[in-house]
Parts: C-alpha cells; structure tokens; sequence
C-alpha cells in the first residue's frame, strides 16, 4: 500500500511532565543524599551575562529537575523529585552553551544537560544541584542534503517535529520513531544510544549519526565525523554517542535520511511459544531480510492487549521501496509458514497506539509499581535469558505480572523488552515502594547478566542502572571510561552521578535504597 507524509499531530515542542507533583512546587525537595552545590550570586551574575534566560525560580527548578524514571514518578506522589538543581540556564546557540560551561567548569559546578527529559532511568536528575542545562532552545532543521541524503539538525528538537517538517518539506524521515517520539529530542537519542520501533529498517541512532558537534566541560568545541566512511583513528561519534552527557554536551548532528517509504506491507502470526517466535525471527534475520518491525509479543503481553490467549504473537510491519518490502515480506512468510497467520488488523491496533505513554501515570497514581528493562542477547542465549529474567522478577514477592516482548533484531541477536508491575503490600509507603522496585530490578538484571545478556539496549544507564556498570563492562572497562571522563571533564561537573562514574562530589543514595551513585 502506498504511504501519505505523516499528519499526525506533533507535541507542544517543550517537555510535558510525567506526572503532576502531588504538593506545591515551591515545597517540593529532593529525595537525594548527595553533597549539594549552589550557584552563588557571583556566578549567577555571569552566568546571565553569557545566557539567554537564567532562571532561580523554584517551580521552574522543581520541574527542570525530574524525567520520566518511573521510580521518581512514585516520588512525585510524595511532592518529591529525584535532586534539585539550584539553577537553570536556557542558552539559544552553541556559543552561550559553550559560555556557561566554561564558567561551571572554572567555578567546579556541576551542569546537568536536558532537553526533553523523557529518559526512564534518571539521567537527567541532577543529583548534586549545580546548573540544569536546558537545550530546547537549541531546535530545528540547520541544512538538508537531498542529494546526500544528510540532514543538519540542532539538539534541542523535537522528533515528532523533525519528522513532520522532513516529509512534509524533503519528502524525507530519519525513521527513528521511538515511542517517546514527541517527549524526546535529537540529543537525547544521542546521549543514551536510542532505538526506535522500525530499526531493523533503518538502525539505531548510533547507525545514523554521520557526525557531531560538541561542547567540552571547559568550553571548548569541535566537530566530529562528517565522512561517508573514513579512517582517522578512532570514530570520535561513539565516543559522544550513548556517553549520557558525562563526556561533552551535543549541540548538532548530521544524521543519515531515507526517501519517505511509498509502500507498506503488514502481517501478524500466532505461535505456540515464545522460543519458536524467536526462532523465526532469528531465521529472517539470518536470510538478510529486515523489515522495519518485527515485534514478538510472550503470551501474557499478547493477551492484555488483543485478548489473544495463550498464543505468542508476532507483528509485522515493513515500509520503503516496493521491491524491497515484497522480498522482506515474502522471507518473513516463508520463515512464518509453520505459525498460524493471524488477522493484519492487530499490527494496526498496535500502531495506533504505539506512541501512548499514559498508562504508565495511571498506574503509578493508583500505587502500582511498574518499570520496563530493555536488554539484548545472543540469538542462542535469548530463549533462556526471556525465561529466568521473567522468573526472576516474577518471584519477588508483590509482582502481579511480569512479561516481556522482542522489539528490535539484528543478525547475532535482538532486544527483550520485559514489563514488571506490583505493590508490595495493599498500601505501600514511599520506603516500601523503593525497596520492591530495587528487588525487582536486582532479580531481573543479575539473571540477565549471569546468561551474558547486556545490560541496556537504547535506555541506558542513568541512575538507575549505575551499580551494575562495573559488572557489565568489567573493571578495566569502567576504569577506561573513568580515564576518558577525567581527561576531558578533569573537575567532573558533566552529570556526575551517572554511568556508574565515580563523582569529586561524592556519593548519592535514595534512602533507604543502594541506588546511586557507588557501585559495588
């Protein structure tokens, strides 16, 4: 079927909060045991001579300060947030984002960068106060290269916008369509390695940044890649990309674009286990073919959302030239023929709502505890990892559902996306909440990690995941990223805390759990 540019509605353009405080922003505070630094007047003062808007004014603050980490939601109910910055500095170009790090960095403050604030792991909570860097006032298409097909693109903007004014003005998409597509921008999908849900079509973001320009802790800048392909040492994108704002700030990025896709094919299959639905998956995969969504959904997923009983479920959805979505289509069919074809009609329920975050509020405001871990594997480890992560959290005690879906392949391996929700006891206090969610994360990452799986897929680190980080890279992997960290941020004011990154200003705890910033 042929495909129209895109008219769905974009988003307001600016952050939308996760879930509204429960008291005044003006009385809310930190849950964060962590060593707080102000912005004396002094700073305060330079910090406004070089930057747009500077603000001190607590509601302003409050809401800078928090994301979209689940866990800090549930602090929301308590009129908490995560930390809380002491100011925020709004900058409009590179230079002033370049101006008020070089002031951080001589005054040893800590600069947390934002933008949309829709990461779910804590990365852009500001755990030690300092200045919150907001960069959506860094937004739009700078240059589009049809010829190339490059596009030119500030930070700050919003995907759903992007996308909206590429096809609508270049007939073009970068295909980097996350759920959170119009909570995120540019930079976000760059600092914590994004994926969006037709990756297997176009890869993920680090497979569409041709190059970058950044800012240094001290005020510095430069311009990374930029090339086709090129050997000049090591590729200077991946050290920026997925470095969640630790190493350098991203103000730009050139980033590979597509033709808007003229066709598009859809089909659904039932099987009777989760295993043999990724046993087809890995087998399309293995012929080369790759249509833009394969999504395999375990019996429980399946159910909640089409009432399809104990059938697994896989969705089918592939887009761009003709040819080359009928060959994806018909390997997919000849690798599905031993599974049940299922009505097409459930890969548009799924799209429809693909891009709906609400229930996640709803839940949490009636007390549920609920998160979602992302990881990958080996194509012959995956069936085991599904089956002892899901076992894991299931067994904590208070989970009333634990499940998971396959949402991104590759040729060695795929994404596991599993969803946990529970309350410890009928009324759960704020402590108890913690702890439950602690467990639940330690049962599901260490089953995980013990069956070589990794630890994120395209959420990253953040707070969340920060004390498994020396297990997951191994010692001299942390102490190399600790190495890049203090050559280039040498007073560490770049969002310390996060990446399992030891902080010069100290540990942070969210009492009365071990998350933060130590790792064992």
């Amino acid at each position: 079927m042929a495909t129209e540019p895109t008219t769905e509605p974009v988003g307001p353009g600016r952050p939308t909060a996760p879930i509204a405080l429960a008291g005044d922003p003006a009385a809310t505070t930190a849950r964060v045991e962590a060593a707080h630094v102000a912005v004396d007047d002094a700073l305060l003062a330079r910090l406004r001579s070089v930057c747009a808007d500077v603000t001190v004014d607590t509601a302003e603050r409050t809401e800078a300060s928090r994301d979209w980490w689940p866990l800090a939601m549930t602090w929301a109910l308590e009129n908490q947030v995560g930390g809380l910055a002491a100011a925020v500095a709004r900058p409009t170009s590179p230079a002033q984002v370049a101006a008020v790090l070089r002031l951080c960095h001589e005054a040893s403050v800590p600069v947390t960068p934002a933008a949309g604030r829709s990461g779910v792991v804590g990365g852009s909570i500001p755990l030690h106060g300092g200045v919150v860097l907001d960069l959506c006032g860094l937004a739009g298409i700078r240059a589009v290269d049809e010829t190339s097909l490059v596009l030119d693109v500030a930070a700050g903007t919003f995907g759903d916008r992007l996308e909206a004014d590429l096809r609508r003005d270049h007939a073009l998409t970068v295909g980097h369509w996350p759920q959170s597509i119009s909570l995120s921008t540019v930079g976000g999908w760059l600092a914590c390695r994004g994926a969006g849900q037709l990756s297997n079509r176009y890869g993920k973001v680090e497979d569409m940044v041709l190059g970058l320009d950044v800012v240094l802790a001290d005020g510095r800048t430069l311009t990374t890649g930029g090339h086709a392909r090129q050997a000049v040492g090591p590729d200077l994108n991946q050290l920026f990309v997925g470095s969640e704002g630790t190493l350098g700030v991203i103000t730009g990025a050139r980033l590979r674009v597509h033709p808007a896709p003229d066709t598009e094919q859809r089909a659904a299959y039932g099987f009777a286990s989760f295993a043999d639905g990724l046993e087809a998956c890995r087998r399309i995969l293995r012929r080369g073919a790759t249509p833009a969504a394969l999504r395999l959904y375990d019996a429980v997923e399946a159910d909640r959302s089409w009432s399809t009983g104990d059938t697994t479920v896989l969705l089918v959805l592939d887009e761009g030239d003709p040819l080359l979505v009928e060959a994806a289509m018909a390997v997919t069919a000849q690798e599905c023929h031993t599974a049940d074809r299922l009505d097409d009609d459930l890969v548009e329920r799924w799209h429809a709502h693909r891009n709906d975050v609400s229930a996640l509020e709803a839940l949490i405001s009636r007390g549920y505890v609920v998160d979602t871990m992302e990881v990958t594997g080996r194509w012959g480890a995956l069936p085991d990892i599904y089956e002892a992560a899901r076992d894991a959290i299931a067994a904590v005690p208070g989970v009333l559902a634990a499940s998971a879906h396959m949402s991104h392949s590759y040729a060695d391996g795929a994404c596991l996306y599993f969803t946990f929700a529970g309350k410890p006891s009928d009324d759960p206090s704020a402590t108890e909440k913690l702890t439950f969610y602690e467990r639940c994360w330690d049962a599901g990452t260490t089953a995980v990690l013990d069956r070589g799986g990794s630890l994120s897929h395209h959420h990253g680190v953040g707070v969340n995941r920060a004390r498994f980080v020396s297990r997951a890279l191994g010692s001299g992997g942390l102490e190399v990223l600790a190495a890049v960290k203090h050559a280039l941020d040498p007073h560490g004011i770049l969002n310390p805390g996060k990446l399992g990154i030891p902080s010069p200003f100290g540990p942070a705890h969210f009492p009365p759990s071990s998350i933060g910033t130590e790792t064992p």
